[in-house]
Formats: structure tokens, sequence, C-alpha cells
């Protein structure tokens, strides 16, 4: 039990504005519910700008929208014929794979798939993941769709020429594999990722992944001990490997980035204040479509004619 000395002691009042307001004096708490007001709306302001704010291009490049109003969409790849095919990241049998014609319109191509996530070009065909539960790969040909091989929470995607690469997006037990057509075997290269959303593969046959949790993209390496090249980032997805650099795009709500790791070196940010970026590809040199989920688009992004 405490001292009567100290049970009769009144308590210190709370700290910071409260501290400065008798309670008796109207006119303090009248100050203090306009301060709080004011904090509120700057608050709501904060987020309004970052929601509605548009994404900034780096000097020597623009932007445009290229396609609105696909919902989720995620992933985007051309087939054989050139044709752009388009996924809609929805769970639960929900989601599909769109074609995109002259046109201008979207013809559904495949149906009742679990968020799929990851597309690349393979054989002649396209190959794309789902990223919900332990969905099979599927290569998609002209002439039908058939399985490929097993994962379990299956995202990003690469094809090196030779082999085709998958990466599992699951905590702490995540991943990537190594599917050789050849023979039909698929082989675990590393184990224990934690939340790995990327596979790209260079053209001069590197291999770099990202680990979304971690915010870092790190270069495979065939002897086991994988370099860190990027840390620090904003939820780092999707890869794209060319001669222009490494691409990484962030899946972040908001803030966003595409980023640019040049070959000597340099991190450029070539889009900012996206809403969780997806799927990059190069339609031709210095042309790109990236995906932007959180607003329902695809981007056409291309080089200015004096950009560097």
């Amino acid at each position: 039990m405490l001292p009567t000395s100290l049970a009769n002691k009144p308590l210190p009042a709370p700290a910071g504005l409260l501290n400065a307001v008798n309670p008796s004096d109207k006119r303090g708490w009248l100050l203090l519910a306009q301060l709080l007001m004011v904090a509120l709306l700057a608050t709501l302001a904060y987020m309004g700008w970052r929601h509605l704010y548009p994404p900034v291009a780096e000097t020597g490049w623009r932007y445009e929208a290229f396609l609105t109003g696909i919902e989720k969409v995620s992933a985007i790849a051309l087939d054989a014929e050139g044709s752009l095919l388009l996924s809609e990241e929805l769970q639960s049998g929900e989601g599909r794979i769109l074609r995109y014609s002259a046109d201008g319109s979207l013809e559904p191509v495949e149906a009742g798939l679990s968020k799929p996530d990851g597309m690349a070009s393979f054989r002649g065909g396209v190959v794309f993941s789902q990223e919900q539960g332990d969905e099979a790969v599927l290569w998609r040909t002209p002439e039908r769709t058939v399985e490929l091989f097993a994962g379990s929470n299956v995202e990003g995607l690469a094809n090196d020429g030779q082999y085709l690469y998958a990466i599992e997006d699951r905590h702490g037990n995540g991943r990537l594999l190594r599917y050789d057509p050849s023979n039909d075997t698929t082989v675990v290269l590393r184990s224990g990722l934690d939340q790995a959303e990327a596979i790209s593969a260079c053209p001069d046959g590197r291999l770099f992944y990202s680990e979304k949790k971690n915010g870092t993209v790190s270069q495979l390496h065939a002897e086991g001990h994988d370099s860190v090249v990027l840390s620090g980032l904003n939820q780092p997805g999707f890869l794209l490997c060319n001669s222009e650099g490494l691409w990484i795009t962030e899946d972040a709500t908001h803030m966003a980035r595409l980023l640019r790791l040049t070959p000597d070196g340099q991190l450029h940010t070539v889009l900012s204040h996206l809403r969780s970026a997806q799927s990059l590809i190069e339609t031709r040199p210095g042309h790109y479509l990236l995906a932007e989920q959180g607003r329902n688009r695809v981007l056409s992004l291309q080089r200015n004619p004096t950009g560097n």
C-alpha cells in the first residue's frame, strides 16, 4: 500500500498540449481543438497528395497512359505472334489472361486462375504462374495450355534461352526453381527466401532476384554465395535485365518507383510517385510498357529523342 503522503499526491499533468490547457479555460480547449483539426487536415492532405499525385519521369524520359481500366493488372508479355498479353491478378479462380488487339479490345484467353502474377515468353508460347496456393506453372501455345511443373505461391518467371526459372513468394521458405525443358526436370537452386518476387536473366547470362521483405536485389552465383547489389528498396517486385541495365519496380501502394541500375553502377529513378508498379517489358529499343496495378493501367514509357 502506498504511503498516505504519496496516495494523496495529485498525478502529474499529461505532457504536450494538454499540459498547457486549464480544464476550466474554454479558450484553451478551443485552441486545442483547432490545433488537432489542423493536424488532421494536414494528414488528410498528405494522404490525398500521395494517392493522387501523378508519376514523375526522369529527365530524358516521358510516359503516357496506354491502357486503363484493367483490374489488378500485373504481368505483361508478348506472345510468339507479337500480341500483348496482360494478367488480372485476382484471387480464387477470378484471375484472367487478356489479349490486347490492334483495335483496342481486350479478349480473355485464359480464365479460372488464382492470382496470375508472372509471365514470360517461352518456346513459341508464354508461361504464366499463379501466386495463390500450390498451383502449377502453365505453358500456353496457340494450340493448347499445359502444366510444366509444380510450385507453391510462384510469382516471378524468367527464361534465359535454355532454362526456365521460377521464384516463390513465401515468408521465409520461398524457393528459386530451375526447369529444364529438355528432360522435364526441376531443381531447387535456392531455399529459405523471404517474399521473393522476381527473377531476371540478363543477356550476358547473369541472374538477379528480389526479396520484397528485405528490400534487396541479389545476384545469383553458381557457388552459392549470392551478392546483394541493391538494398533499402521499397518493396522491390519485378526485375528486367537488358542492354540498358537492370530495371526494378517497387510494389509499394504509394510512392513506388521504377529504377534502373546502369551497367556502370549508377542508380536512376526513371519514374517516381507510382502506385504498386508491376511488370515491365521492352517492346523495342527505348520503348517500354509498365503495369501500374494501383491505378489499374499500363503506362507507355519511352526516351525523349534527345534523352541520354
